[in-house]
């Protein structure tokens, strides 16, 4: 079932991906002579204008074949037939509009997904205390398991990140923390102890803490459509930056090189998701969709960032790269992540010698 999982993870994202360049291409006038679900021999297929839609053996994402795209550069495509309508002969614009819609593909599927999940509803847990931790700010206030905070100064809280938010904002600051408990309504006044801890880069961070946990207690909170897209938009936007932090961080080596992971985690991972029910499977579909379409955009060669650099500098020097110079680049750029992918595979080989768990 782990295979089975990531297959229809990684087959659902790359056909998005590959979607994104078809209906583009069609847009801008580019002849798409085939369009392919999943990868390897063809099983059946039918021919419908001027593409042929397949259907191939191994459902592993697909592919896009346009007129003209084994061709080297627009200099070539005079030897075919119909060359307005091949991918080389396009304008700059139009080319840069068909690589590039992939990745906008997948980063505008992960808002779908995620607009979904605030449509159908979040779960989300409740200010109820669960432990109180010895010798802390709450235990010697008075604060008691089963405890369920209303209000601190003027803001009413209802959910945990409400009070977290305002507490770790709050080192050394004197609060009143009004209480719903077994006896009654109560108002305590708890100051956060000013603590060292480490956020999600494992940096050292300062913040307000006093020493409880959530019981776990929560609602299924659902949002209508309108402030489900808001909000879609907002997370995927949050990942984004999330996610090219984390890569400055890893260049600075606050994030340690062995936390990058390659195949086998995404494998691992999509097994663990989908454990954890439907809703977990699709966030962790909707945070892989922006990575794929986000790192496709590294000024990388082969990757459509790196053809996006190609055009850019054909719109300078009002021509092409020569091939051999393509050639080369992507040589190099294949290199690269080949390189990067042999040393993900090491991480994650080592990951389960040593029964490190997963994130």
């Amino acid at each position: 079932m782990t295979i089975v999982y990531a297959v229809l993870l990684l087959g659902i994202l790359i056909f998005v991906h590959e979607l994104g360049h078809f209906i583009f291409a069609k847009a801008v006038g580019i002849k798409v002579t085939k369009f392919s679900l999943g990868m390897g021999p063809k099983l059946i297929g039918r021919k419908y204008g001027d593409t042929e839609y397949v259907l191939s053996a191994f459902l592993i994402g697909g592919y896009v074949k346009m007129h003209g795209d084994e061709m080297a550069n627009a200099e070539a495509t005079h030897e075919i037939e119909e060359k307005e309508k091949a991918f080389f002969t396009q304008p700059v614009y139009k080319r840069a509009i068909v690589v590039c819609a992939g990745s906008v593909f997948n980063i505008l599927f992960a808002v779908l997904l995620f607009t979904a999940i605030f449509f159908v509803g979040v779960p989300r847990y409740l200010a109820v205390v669960g432990d109180v931790a010895k010798d802390s700010p709450a235990l010697r206030a008075g604060l008691k398991q089963g405890d369920m905070i209303t209000q601190i100064g003027d803001t009413k809280i209802q959910y945990w990140e409400e009070m977290t938010e305002i507490i770790h904002e709050s080192p050394g600051k004197s609060l009143s923390i009004t209480i719903k408990g077994s006896d009654g309504i109560r108002t305590l006044a708890i100051t956060p102890e000013n603590k060292t801890t480490k956020n999600i880069f494992g940096e050292e961070v300062h913040m307000g803490l006093i020493g409880i946990s959530p019981s776990g207690d929560s609602n299924k909170v659902s949002y209508g459509i309108f402030d489900s897209i808001v909000m879609g938009f907002k997370k995927t936007w949050e990942i984004i930056v999330l996610l090219l932090v984390s890569l400055v961080k890893l260049f600075q080596r606050i994030i340690p090189a062995n936390t990058i992971g390659g195949p086998i985690m995404i494998f691992q991972m999509a097994a663990k998701q989908s454990s954890g029910g439907l809703m977990s499977f699709v966030m962790f579909m909707a945070v892989i969709s922006i990575n794929l379409g986000v790192f496709n955009l590294f000024p990388i060669p082969i990757l459509d960032g790196g053809h996006m650099v190609y055009l850019a500098i054909e719109s300078i020097r009002k021509k092409p790269l020569s091939e051999q110079a393509v050639a080369i680049s992507q040589k190099i750029g294949l290199a690269l992540l080949l390189m990067l992918m042999a040393f993900a595979m090491y991480n994650d080989v080592i990951r389960i010698i040593t029964g490190e768990k997963l994130p």
